[in-house]
């Protein structure tokens, strides 16, 4: 009879000393077991030490997506639902620090209009960042299942943000992404808490007069300082704020150009229209409101701290108007304009899979677009390397089956989709920064 190797005999022991404990405790010796035995493999696999806390986790549904990776639920062990961040670490490769600089971030942060951090761990070409899961839905969703929605509650919603805002401010962070698809409900509850999510590209300033200089935002919510990259700081998060208020005041954004060069030029002229057949009932105090937040000079915007005393949060002088009817043709506008997106890509896609060596299943079909393609946060990405798409098998060997895993399927998806962004956000810098070199050698 053969002995059994070291680790055999390691794992005999630790199962002999688990089985003799006859105890109430013994699922939670299991599970203690069952990590004793997943790091032993993991060790011998060559994962991070971390990588064993997967285990804790059953994971389900993929919740979103963005530039470098997607976001997944899952289930603790205590049976909490929480919100999983998986980024690729080849998608952030020479720019690590974006992550590690996020994560000390997210552990810092204690308030309650902020999601909270749970936990994270690696494996050897991921990134997890587990958060508190909100599921009480986005912004405008939650709006459109209300009987009514006033001025009045429209003032209170703000406040929340802004108390959030202010909060991350004091502390020097700017989180450069405002927008109504990261202000989300923790639970479904009428009096659900509402909470700012997505710190993908956010960052901590160093001093409170670091200027910031990378593109970043989404489309539509960028201040104009963003996007003539003039440097900015904190006062990208007021007018993002400024997009959000207006648009949820009136059901449409303050701002309605189709691509990048004319909307530069709309946001910074600064000219804020308040149509009378949609804003007649507003308050003035909301519009002053607006107006200091959407201030096309950086200096002379409102701060948090500032916007904070506004009359206009008390509430007292906000109008009992219904703006439900604006809203919901808000949402079904910007749905639409989301398929038409998703349309977009696909077809790129479709062409992109007619220059694949291997069978391309990881690409989505445009049927399977969907559920992931929400438009996304934009930050300049790492420079791309070659290796984010597969690569051809060697001559003389059979072709390596495609990514096994839905999870990693997913990942790769966003990858693609990311890599289309790029180009496209790319060409519209150029042009952009092209018409600016005319226009000064005039």
């Amino acid at each position: 009879m053969s002995k059994p190797s070291p680790l055999g005999r390691l794992l005999q022991g630790s199962l002999a000393s688990f089985v003799l404990r006859d105890s109430p405790d013994r699922p939670r010796n299991v599970l203690t077991l069952g990590l004793l035995v997943a790091n032993m493999l993991n060790k011998l696999s060559g994962q991070p030490e971390s990588y064993e806390k997967k285990a804790l986790y059953k994971f389900g549904r993929t919740l979103g997506a963005g530039t470098y990776g997607i976001v997944r639920e899952a289930e603790g062990t205590e049976k909490q639902k929480v919100a999983v961040k998986i980024i690729l670490k080849k998608n952030v490769r020479g720019n690590e620090n974006m992550v590690y600089d996020e994560l000390e971030m997210l552990q810092s942060l204690q308030h309650p209009h902020i999601v909270s951090f749970v936990d994270w761990f690696e494996s050897k070409d991921k990134f997890y960042i587990v958060t508190q899961l909100a599921t009480g839905g986005e912004l405008f969703d939650r709006i459109c299942e209300y009987g009514k929605f006033t001025e009045k509650d429209a003032s209170q919603t703000i406040r929340q943000v802004l108390d959030a805002v202010n909060y991350l401010h004091k502390r020097n962070i700017v989180h450069r992404d405002l927008k109504p698809e990261n202000l989300l409900y923790l639970t479904r509850a009428a009096d659900s808490q509402l909470v700012l999510a997505d710190f993908g590209i956010a960052k901590m300033l160093h001093d409170p007069s670091e200027v910031l200089t990378s593109m970043a935002g989404s489309f539509g919510y960028a201040a104009p300082e963003v996007m003539l990259k003039q440097g900015h700081g904190k006062a990208v998060d007021m007018w993002s704020l400024g997009v959000i208020t207006y648009t949820l005041l009136c059901g449409y954004s303050p701002f309605r150009s189709e691509n990048l060069t004319d909307l530069i030029e709309e946001c910074r002229t600064g000219r804020i229209i308040f149509h009378e057949r949609y804003w007649r009932d507003v308050s003035q105090d909301a519009k002053d409101f607006i107006l200091s937040l959407l201030n096309a000079d950086p200096s002379k915007r409102v701060s948090s701290e500032e916007a904070l005393k506004h009359v206009w949060l008390t509430g007292e002088t906000a109008s009992d108007r219904d703006l439900l009817p604006e809203i919901r043709t808000y949402i079904a506008r910007a749905r639409l304009r989301r398929g038409i997106e998703i349309v977009k890509l696909a077809n790129r896609i479709e062409s992109l899979k007619m220059h694949e060596e291997e069978d391309g299943e990881d690409i989505p079909s445009p049927m399977d677009m969907g559920a992931s393609s929400e438009e996304p946060s934009v930050e300049e990405p790492p420079a791309p390397s070659d290796d984010a798409s597969p690569t051809s098998p060697a001559p003389g060997h059979a072709k390596k089956k495609s990514l096994a895993s839905a999870a990693r399927g997913a990942i790769f998806r966003e990858v693609v989709l990311a890599k289309v962004r790029e180009q496209k956000e790319a060409e519209e810098r150029e042009k952009v920064e092209r018409e600016a070199r005319e226009k000064a050698s005039a």
